[in-house]
Order: structure tokens, then C-alpha cells, then sequence
């Protein structure tokens, strides 16, 4: 197989020997692998990969055909179209993955965009239901919301009930976020003026997460699971106190097969039906051929896209 590999920094497309399925494990032949900010921060040597995951091959998330299967899974699953939420080793044209990690990939659905699909939608998943425990006629600020987690989880959002409030730096995808279904799009200055909001999915961090601290009601819910603007604040914590703030973070990479296994299972629950009905999709900003993957990671770390970035991996 070929995979990329961080090489000191660099990205280079390298030869690696073809991955054995353990039990109760598939291969999967990947298509298509979506881009997230824990490959840049891997390729800076800032987030090493779990035990048991190549250390040096990125990738969260994949999508393509089971190629093969490992003790305790039924043959026949080769062959099937899949997506899958994957400790690293995505963005590359074979992938070991556990079967209860895999998602079905709706008829109709691209392996492109299913590609992106996995990690952006577990993660907003887990954070708005699992943790922040949002409701029907709650508020809902999603910070970052024109990224690939952020669009996620307006689109959650709108299937909860929730009234969705998107924070975007770049007003230019206001049109788009509403497509989506966020009820209103706003910048960090508007936010002063705004109403409270019951919950907050932070996927900025330090700049913005003080203005959206400033904004939930008395026992809000506030989940952090992104700090790319910075991951130190200053907290009044009288004000936490005097609202009975809850704030937590949360990440999917370091969990266990079982925790990951339960993430899957509620995704394929809550969101299966709405996926195969066509009433989530995933918004794409840019697609690039694995074999230039500098170029593909300069394209997520530029600033003002809308969606995500994938990686053209195989045949799609």
C-alpha cells in the first residue's frame, strides 16, 4: 500500500507493507479521507497518535470499499461501501479499522463526501447530545461554524429543534451557513447585542470563547473541543458560579474501541436515517489528490473556507 507520511515535518506519498485485519477488524481500500485540524497538529508532532495506530500516517476519518476481514467478521462484508471513524492511519490506501466503527455510506452519497463525514459528525454529535445534552427550543451557539465540525453541528442542531446561532469570522458564508440551517449567522462583535444561548460547541477556543461565555444562560452548557485561535483564557469563575455554568471539553482520538464503538452506534442511531434521507450533507471547500498532500494542508490552514478539505485517495 501507499500512505501519506510525516517525514520530519514534511508530507511525502511512501510505500508502506499492506495492513493485516486483527479480529474482529476489516481493511478498508480507501477512497477518500477528510482533513482535520488534529493531522496538522500530529504533523507538528503537538498530537501523537494512540497505541496501536501508525505513529507517523494521519487521518481520522475515511471512506471506500472493506477489501478485507479479520477473525470473527463475516465475509460479507467485503466489498461493501463504508465510512469510518478511524485513531489515525486514514490518508492512506489501506486502512485496519474495527468493524463497529464503520458507518454505511447512504446509496447516492459520494465517497467524497462521505469521507469527510465520520470524524466531523461524531465529534459535533457527542459534544451537542452525549455532553451538552441539547434539547428542542434551546439555543444553540456553534463557534467556527463554517469548518467541517462547525457545519455538523448547525445541521444537528436544526434536527434537534434547536434554535442555531452560527458564529463565522468571515461573513460571506452567512447564505450558506443558513442554507444549512442555522437560524441566524453572526461575527464575534454581534454577540454582545445577542440573546443567551443554553449551549456552546467552542471550536475556536481563545478567540472567541470569552465572548460566547459572556452570552449563555443561568445553567448553560459550554463544550469545547476546538483551540485553534489558542487554548488559554482568562475565566471569571464568580460568573461561572453565579450561573451555574457547565463547562467541559471533549475530544474522540484517545478514547478506547469501546468508546468509539458507543460514539458510532449513537451517530448510526440518531443520524443514519437523516443521512440516507439526504437531509445532512457535508459541505466540501476543496478537493486534492493524496500524492499532494503539502497542498492539501495548506488548503485547510488557509483561512475562509466553508467545509471540509478531502483527500482524493483512490477510485471514487
Amino acid at each position: 500500500m501507499f500512505a501519506l507520511v510525516i517525514d520530519d515535518g514534511a508530507l511525502v506519498w511512501r510505500e508502506r507493507p499492506d495492513p493485516v485485519p486483527g479480529p474482529g477488524d476489516v481493511v478498508v481500500e480507501v477512497a477518500a479521507a477528510g482533513l482535520n485540524a488534529a493531522d496538522l497538529l500530529q504533523r507538528r508532532g503537538l498530537y501523537p497518535a494512540p497505541p496501536g495506530v501508525p505513529a507517523d500516517v494521519p487521518g481520522l476519518e475515511l471512506a471506500g470499499r472493506v477489501a478485507a476481514v479479520g477473525d470473527g467478521v463475516d465475509a460479507s462484508w467485503v466489498g461493501r461501501t463504508v465510512a469510518a471513524l478511524t485513531g489515525g492511519g486514514a490518508q492512506a490506501t489501506h486502512c485496519v479499522v474495527p468493524l463497529e466503527h464503520l458507518l454505511a455510506v447512504p446509496e447516492g452519497v459520494s465517497l467524497i463526501e462521505a469521507g469527510g463525514f465520520p470524524e466531523a459528525f461524531c465529534t459535533a454529535h457527542d459534544a451537542l447530545v452525549t455532553q451538552a445534552g441539547l434539547g428542542a427550543g434551546e439555543r444553540l451557539l456553534v463557534t467556527g461554524a463554517a469548518g467541517g465540525v462547525g457545519g455538523a453541528a448547525v445541521q444537528i442542531g436544526r434536527t434537534l429543534g434547536a434554535h442555531v446561532v452560527a458564529l463565522t469570522r468571515n461573513r460571506r458564508h452567512d447564505d450558506a451557513l443558513r442554507a444549512l440551517g442555522a437560524d441566524e449567522v453572526v461575527g464575534v462583535d454581534d454577540l454582545a447585542g445577542s440573546e443567551p444561548v443554553d449551549v456552546v460547541l467552542e471550536l475556536v477556543g481563545a478567540a472567541t470563547l470569552p465572548a460566547a461565555l459572556g452570552r449563555v444562560r443561568r445553567r448553560g452548557r459550554v463544550v469545547v473541543v476546538g483551540v485553534g485561535s489558542g487554548a488559554r483564557v482568562e475565566l471569571d469563575l464568580l460568573a461561572v458560579m453565579a450561573s451555574r455554568l457547565t463547562l467541559t471539553g471533549s475530544t474522540l482520538r484517545s478514547r478506547t474501541r469501546v468508546e468509539k464503538a458507543d460514539v458510532v452506534a449513537r451517530v448510526e442511531r440518531d443520524l443514519g436515517p437523516r443521512w440516507r434521507a439526504g437531509e445532512l450533507r457535508v459541505p466540501i471547500a476543496e478537493v486534492v489528490d493524496a500524492r499532494e498532500g503539502e497542498r492539501a494542508y495548506d488548503a485547510f490552514a488557509r483561512p475562509g473556507k466553508f467545509g471540509k478539505v478531502v483527500l482524493r485517495v483512490g477510485p471514487a
